[in-house]
């Protein structure tokens, strides 16, 4: 029956939520579904919701989504709904008490009941609810239906151990899990016989990596094996936490070709007072002598940061020691978040709660001098060469000037200028192109293109979307891949 069923996952929240949804279509299209075209708008047969609890209004937003499916389901005869991701563990039976339209529910825990879930709701024609307090499966032991067949992510852990008053991921997400560095290496080598030539290794707190095996260096040890692996071109990560940020990690960042010099490391203030209450364990020096050592070991890093505006007793003062550290991090980037009250946790009840007028005002400068500070980066990067994977969710900057786009090695946005009389570009190519111009949040190289490499699997297609199983990942032979 549900080989003529077509799907579609809606995802909200962080990169682990999209993993996640990459195993929840691997999971349906073993079942049996098809994947729902783009334009199939609500004419589908399954939407399943992997949702996000971050957000103060997350169910709001949510249950605004259910809402409008309601007409679709009850016009389409067989149309079910699921509701999984950290809102679905946290609601459980709210969900279907509010929208009692919902065919499924499932936890963070659990993805791979999701199709007998639903063939259990479509038999017994009523909601199923499950939802487990502990990891049934790695994600990355699930199948996949990867977005990209030149890029992939790949967790190596799940859940946090931290107790960061604002957030409230740990309880939804569990302990920290770790997986074996055997099991991550073998997925890793099979994603590159594949065809991938980038991984993105995934965690709440990666530089964590081995406290579940005792282990406390594991992390650096995973980044140089990373670098032992043939045809693997590109190594990220996100996202560690300062606590655990320690030199072995930047020597093996620094001294592994393969990993990219980019760090994402979130400040979350710059005042050692809201650091405290954040229950955040670093203070400013230690977090800017990370900086400082990163940039002496690997000078051309872009460093990128999350931040918090407005946190519950944030005084002008505090906010003025955050826009000190910006000044002197001089972050690539940043992502700058207003506070907001995150339901069951510890900071939604705290007093003091910032005034969202100041908070507006703090944020507005904020921004104003982080892209002030991106922008003389950027800028300082014009007449250098970059080496830039094109990415086709990045889309194309400018059809008429024939650029296509992606992301260099420290990971900015850049559009590159391609004659396409000469050379035909595709998805998963690299690209080497001079800078020419600078904006905050890209850059633009228009030429010449100095080297062109084209991605290895083009030659099976660059639509081709894997779609594997690494339950039992096998060691393959991949000295013999063609180069880029």
């Amino acid at each position: 029956m549900t080989s003529s069923r077509t799907y579609a996952i809606r995802t909200y929240g962080c990169q682990m939520n999209v993993h996640d949804s990459e195993r929840l279509s691997g999971l349906l299209e073993a079942a049996g579904y098809r994947r729902a075209p783009g334009d199939a708008g609500d004419e589908v047969d399954l939407v399943v919701f992997n949702t996000c609890a971050v957000r103060e209004n997350a169910d709001n937003r949510l249950y605004g989504n259910l809402g409008h499916l309601l007409p679709a389901k009850r016009r389409r005869d067989g149309m079910q709904i699921a509701v999984g991701g950290c809102l679905a563990q946290k609601d459980r039976d709210v969900i279907i008490e509010k929208a009692p339209w919902v065919d499924v529910v499932f936890g963070t825990h659990n993805l791979a009941s999701l199709p007998v879930l639903l063939e259990r709701a479509r038999h017994n024609e009523s909601a199923q609810v499950e939802i487990v307090e502990a990891l049934q499966n790695f994600p990355s032991d699930l199948p996949s239906r990867r977005e990209s067949p030149y890029s992939a992510w790949v967790s190596i852990s799940v859940g946090c151990d931290n107790t960061c008053t604002f957030c409230i991921v740990p309880s939804l997400r569990g302990a920290e899990t770790d997986r074996r560095p055997g099991d991550v290496l073998a997925e890793i080598e099979a994603l590159v016989d594949s065809g991938v030539v980038e991984v993105t290794l995934l965690g709440q707190n990666v530089n964590s990596y081995g406290r579940s095996f005792g282990d406390k260096l594991a992390f650096g040890k995973l980044l140089r094996a990373c670098g032992q692996i043939e045809g693997l071109d590109r190594v990220r990560f996100t996202s560690p936490h300062p606590r655990d940020f320690t030199d072995d990690v930047i020597d093996a960042m620094a001294e592994t070709p393969n990993v990219c010099p980019q760090l994402h490391m979130p400040l979350q203030s710059g005042s050692d007072e809201m650091l405290r209450a954040m229950r955040r364990s670093y203070r400013q020096q230690r977090y800017l002598q990370i900086i400082e050592t990163v940039r002496d070991r690997i000078p051309d890093a872009a460093i990128t940061t999350d931040i918090i505006v407005g946190f519950p007793g944030e005084t002008e003062a505090d906010f003025e020691q955050t826009l000190e550290v910006v000044r002197l991090a001089r972050f690539a980037s940043a992502f700058t978040f207003q506070y907001s009250k995150r339901p069951g946790t510890p900071a939604a009840t705290m007093p003091d709660q910032i005034p969202k007028a100041i908070v507006q005002e703090r944020y507005e400068r904020l921004v104003a001098l982080q892209e002030e500070i991106s922008a003389a980066q950027g800028r300082a990067l014009i007449g250098t060469e970059v080496e830039v994977l094109v990415n086709a969710t990045d889309g194309r900057k400018d059809a008429d000037t024939g650029r296509v786009s992606g992301r260099s090695r420290d990971g900015r946005l850049v559009h590159v200028a391609v004659d396409r009389d000469a050379i035909t570009v595709a998805p998963g190519d690299v690209l080497r192109s001079r800078v020419t111009y600078a904006a905050p949040h890209h850059l633009v190289a228009d030429g010449p293109v100095i080297e062109h490499r084209r991605w290895r699997g083009s030659g099976s297609g660059n639509e081709a979307i894997a779609v594997a199983s690494a339950a039992a990942p096998k060691l393959l032979s991949i000295g013999s891949r063609p180069p880029l």
